[in-house]
Order: C-alpha cells, then structure tokens, then sequence
C-alpha cells in the first residue's frame, strides 16, 4: 500500500505537536504539511491534495465545518476536537473517526487503522463529511455567519447583514445591502438555524429579516406582498402570512 499523505490542520501548535509525533512512527504515513487556521487548510488541501486531514473545529478564521463546506471533493477527515458530546455523536456517524482532546497514542492508531481500511476499499468521504456538516449544523443554537466562495474569493458574511433569502434550485441566494450571494443549502436549514427573533419564512420562496418589512398590501384575493423598507416586493403564502400576523402582533 502506498504511504498516506497527511495535512494536519488545527491553531493549537501543540496539538499540531502531538499529532505529528505519533505519525512518525507510522511508516505508512507521509506529513505532506501543517496548518493553523481554515484559511491556510483550504489553500494546503486543494494544493497538496492529502489522502486524509486531521481536522480542529473551532479555529479562527474558519472553523473546520466552514472550510470543509467549501471542498468540492473532501479528503478523509479525522476530527481532533474538545467538542462537546452533541457533536461527537455525530463524529461517530459521519467522520472517519473523531480523537477527543486529550487522547493516546493507541486512540490515534485506532483511528489509523479505520482509515487504512477506507482508503483501500476506496470509500468516498464526501458524502460523509456533506452528511458530518449538516448533522452538527442542525444542533446548532443558532447560526451567526455564512461562508460562500466565490472563485477565488471566499465571502464571510455575518447574520446581521442577510435582508432577506430566497430560494433557488438547489442553491439560495442572500440578498445583503453589499450585494447579493448564491449559497448551496437549503431553505429549510436557514428556516431551522437562522434565530426566529429576526428571521420570518414568508413564502416557499423568500425567508425575510423581520425589520426589512415596511408594510404588508393585499396582492389578489388571501394573498399578500411583504414591502420592504428599499421598495423591494416578496409574496406573502396564507401560511407566510399567518406567521407574519404572529410576529408583527396583527
């Protein structure tokens, strides 16, 4: 079996330490480079190209879901994480395997030999790590930004700055007073993690930031238009509507 390349991303340079001290004693394993933050992992795996990647979650910059939403083809992943147990559970289904800080050398050769076993019945981590990201992401209390790439360019786009969301195919496309941005995901994820003190789905189409909405006008016979503040005009369905009423107090 040909050596593993390996890219070791996590902020924490100890943690970087320890990984890379273990790995060394496994002849079958290649350190192909380290980084510390999901900026320069990104850059790291489309450029090296690694058979598999020990992944942080929580990093500045980009959090390692973040930039594994941003992988077109994802390595296998390995998550060396203090995360909570909601999480870890969902390690456990979708990951190659998670190692919980702080963990052993026999812990990280366990999660070794899971991935040797994948590699070589050349298992695909894509689906897996679509399925890790939107597991945790469901858990979520709440989302507070949005990562798009866009090119080369990778947009970073904060909650408070969506007026509103509409749906397009399989993408949405934010709308913010900066321009507008296309996203793959659904608007049932935006409709569960976007806080509902802010955020109303009006119609199968359009979710709506609750302070864009000037006025409602009747359009035809039980319908309606949301008016926003900028003139801009979303339908209204009953159900959209009946919510509305809700949150405006009507």
């Amino acid at each position: 079996m040909k050596r593993i390349k390996v890219l070791i991303i996590d902020d924490e340079h100890l943690a970087r330490e320890i990984i890379r001290s273990f790995l060394q004693e496994d002849d079958s394993m290649e350190i192909v480079g380290e980084c510390s933050n999901g900026f320069e992992g990104l850059k790291a795996i489309q450029k090296l190209n690694p058979d598999l990647v020990f992944l942080d979650v929580m990093m500045p910059k980009l959090t390692g879901f973040e930039m594994l939403e941003l992988l077109e083809n994802p390595p296998f992943i390995i998550f060396s994480t203090a995360f909570d147990e909601y999480a870890i559970k969902a390690f456990e289904k979708c990951a190659i395997d998670y190692l919980l800080k702080p963990y052993s050398k026999e812990r990280l050769k366990e999660s070794l030999r899971k991935t040797k076993v994948a590699i070589s019945q050349n298992e695909s981590q894509d689906q897996k790590i679509q399925s890790l990201s939107r597991n945790v992401d469901q858990k979520q209390e709440s989302l507070t930004r949005v990562v798009i790439k866009n090119g080369a360019k990778i947009n970073i786009i904060s909650i408070d700055k969506i007026r509103y969301i509409e749906a397009m195919d399989d993408y949405v496309r934010l709308y913010t007073k900066e321009g507008d941005f296309l996203k793959q995901n659904t608007m049932k994820y935006y409709e569960k993690s976007l806080p509902v003190s802010d955020f109303v789905r009006i119609h199968r189409s359009f979710i709506v930031r609750i302070k864009e909405i000037a006025r409602l006008e009747a359009f035809e016979k039980d319908t309606y238009v949301a008016l926003l503040h900028d003139s801009t005009q979303l339908s209204v369905s009953r159900s959209g509507y009946s919510r509305l009423k809700q949150v405006l107090g009507i």
